[in-house]
Formats: C-alpha cells, structure tokens, sequence
C-alpha cells in the first residue's frame, strides 16, 4: 500500500505542475511567443518528438523525461532581455505578466474545481467558520476516531491503534470527543467495553481505564478527533469557489507564520552566550520543521495516509497541494514565477534594463537558497517517514 500511494502522489504531483506549465505555454501561444518544448519530467530526456501542430503552437519538441519531477515549457527567447519576434523578452509587460502567472491561475482553479466537487459529496471541515451557504449546508458528522494512542497507555494494551474508528463505550454511542472524555472520567478505574472498527470489521475490547488522570492524558489514553464534512447542492460551485479563497488567505497566512518562525528560532539559534535563548530557537525550529512537508514527506508520508484514508481524502489533497502550488509561485521567491515576476516589475519601476546576466544571477542566487531549504526539509521528512 506504502509503494501504491507514492506512485499515486507522484502521478498527481507531476499532472498538477504539468497542467501549471501548461498554462505558461498556452498563454504565451496565445500572446505571439513561441513555445519551443514542453516537458514532462526534468532531463536527462527519455523521448521526444516534434510536432508539426498543437494545443502550444507549430513545431513544438514534446519531451519524456528521467526525473518524474513535475515538467517544464521552454519558450524563445525567455530571458528579460531578448527581443526578436516570438521571444518572452520582446513581450510586452503586461503579456508577460500574464505568462509567468498563467501557471499560478491554472493550479489555482484545479483546486477549485476539485473542491466545487467535493461539495457535492461533503467537503472536509478543516477550519473554524469554514466558507459555507447559509440555508443550503449539511453538515456531515463522521465517526469518532483514533487520532493518537499514547504509548502504554489501557488503549494500547487492549489494542486501540490510530484510525481506529470508536463507535460504542460499555454500549453508549460516543458522538463526540467530549462524550468520550465524559464516560472515561465516570467510568475511570474500572474495566469497560469498547467497540471499534478497523478496515472496515467491528471489533471489541475490553479496556481497564486508569483510576487518575495526573497526567493529564486522560484515562483511557486516546486522543480522539472527529472529522466534519460541508455538504451542498445548488451552492456547490458557490461553496468551491469561496473555500478556495478562504484556503488561499489561510495558506497565505500559514506560510508567513512559518517563514517568521523559522527566521527567528534561527536567530535565537544562534545565541550561543543564551542557553535559554538558543534553546528557544531550537524548539521554534523544531516545532516548523514537524509543519512542513517537502517531496519524501508528500510522496512518502502524507499521500499513502490519504490514499489509504478513501478517493475522497485523495482529492481534497490534491486540490489543497494544487492550491499550495499557486500560492507559492505567486510570492516573491526568485526561480519562481512570482520572483521572476517581482524582478521584472522592480527593474521596470526603477527603470534599469534587466540584463541576461543580471536575471541569470538573481534567479540562480534564488534557486540555491531554494535548493537549500528542499534539502533541509527532505532532511526532516526522512525522519518523519521512517517514524511512520
């Protein structure tokens, strides 16, 4: 199932930043620019063929490559600074404008549509006052479950695991969190029945809970959740659309929180005449590092738990990453589209022409310090995936 799920995640991983390129190549087609190759994984290249007409223009080299990775869409020209008929460089700002964002419109409405369609079905509750339609919101309770089971803990011993789904306590329904830390405490030193399922087979077990919670743990030593579902008719495009934008603002937010974070438990890091300091600033850095997620953390982690999870979790994720994806070339982070964009901008403001070389070292200076980061947080992901 590990191996299944990381070729699921790949698949999706690579469709989502095919599509996103396809969305600088098509725009550009559209604006007079010409599309050289557009590829399907980075080189070295596996195959390629020339065609004489398509979706991107005459002559376009299509290309498979080795590194399933995602893709690329090489145009004339692409540097700021070129200025024959069919390059990027002789574009003008605006139309350039609208190629270097085209990528970010293009993952920004898949995460959309996806999200539209979950709407119909129920899409997962994940944020207080999450974007709903008055007069038009089912809201969809799933079964209490298993999100932690401490470690030695009576639910350990009796057998509970994580994702267990806990239906019943000595014949009660457990609706909610709160129901279940209600009946623990009453029933605390004593022995009680528990019905549960996994994989789809009820099960039972008979738990002794513990006669204090001085740890504050609990008593039965479960740390339950409940996911919520937001289910629509009519409004489902309404409710796609508007959650989108929530998302948007709360992945914006988010990653702000984290690049603030990360910036300060680095400086207090390096307070080396403070142990407290520099211990703070090693818990901030932690703390980040268990938020983030880079490829082995995705692929290896993150999309074999959705996959095993059902189709529908499978595509919330896709539709959150694809949305991940948008808001991410959009910030001003140079070898992105938004820093190529921000660049661009800058020079023109300042009215100071934009030299290949110049864009070569600003672009390049970014993508090692991008590079930088990947690698720092593979490094964490590893950890995590073989924790799992």
């Amino acid at each position: 199932m590990l191996v299944v799920g990381i070729l699921v995640g790949l698949f999706i991983l690579v469709l989502l930043v095919v599509v996103h390129e396809l969305g600088h190549g098509i725009v550009a087609r559209r604006n007079g620019v010409v599309v050289e190759e557009f590829g399907i994984g980075f080189p070295p290249k596996a195959w390629g063929k020339k065609v004489k007409q398509s979706v991107l223009g005459k002559n376009v080299l299509f290309t498979l490559n080795w590194l399933p990775l995602g893709g690329f869409v090489r145009l004339q020209g692409e540097h700021d600074s070129a200025t024959h008929k069919g390059d990027y460089g002789a574009a003008s700002y605006w139309v350039k404008t609208k190629i270097l964002l085209a990528g970010v419109a293009m993952n920004w409405l898949i995460a959309a549509v996806l999200l539209t369609g979950l709407a119909f079905v129920g899409i997962p509750k994940i944020i207080t006052n999450q974007f709903s339609v008055p007069g038009d919101t089912q809201i969809i309770r799933k079964p209490l479950t298993a999100v932690t089971v401490q470690s030695g803990s009576p639910a350990e011993k009796a057998g509970l695991k994580p994702n267990d789904l806990m239906l019943r306590l000595n014949g009660l329904a457990l609706e909610t969190p709160e129901r279940l830390q209600q009946l623990t405490a009453e029933n605390r030193g004593k022995t009680v029945e528990i019905i549960y399922t996994r994989d789809g087979v009820e099960r039972t077990a008979n738990v002794p809970l513990k006669a204090s919670n001085s740890d504050g743990k609990g008593y039965l030593g479960v740390g339950p959740g409940q996911r919520e579902d937001i289910k629509a008719t009519w409004s489902a495009p309404i409710v796609g659309v508007g959650t989108t934008a929530q998302f948007t603002w709360v992945t914006l937010k988010g990653t702000g929180e984290i690049a603030w974070n990360t910036l300060k438990g680095f400086v207090k890091s390096l307070a080396f005449w403070n142990q407290s300091a520099q211990q703070s600033g090693n818990k901030e850095l932690d703390t980040v590092s268990k938020n983030v997620a880079g490829p082995v953390g995705i692929l290896g982690v993150i999309f074999p738990q959705a996959q095993q999870a059902g189709f529908k979790q499978l595509v919330f994720l896709s539709a959150i990453i694809s949305l991940s994806l948008a808001v991410m070339n959009a910030l001003p982070i140079p070898a992105l589209d938004g820093g190529r964009w921000w660049t661009m901008t800058i020079f023109k403001l300042l009215k100071k022409p934009l030299t290949k070389e110049r864009e070569e070292a600003i672009q390049a200076t970014g993508f090692f310090v991008l590079m930088g980061l990947v690698i720092l947080v593979t490094w964490a992901d590893v950890g995590k995936f073989f924790q799992k």
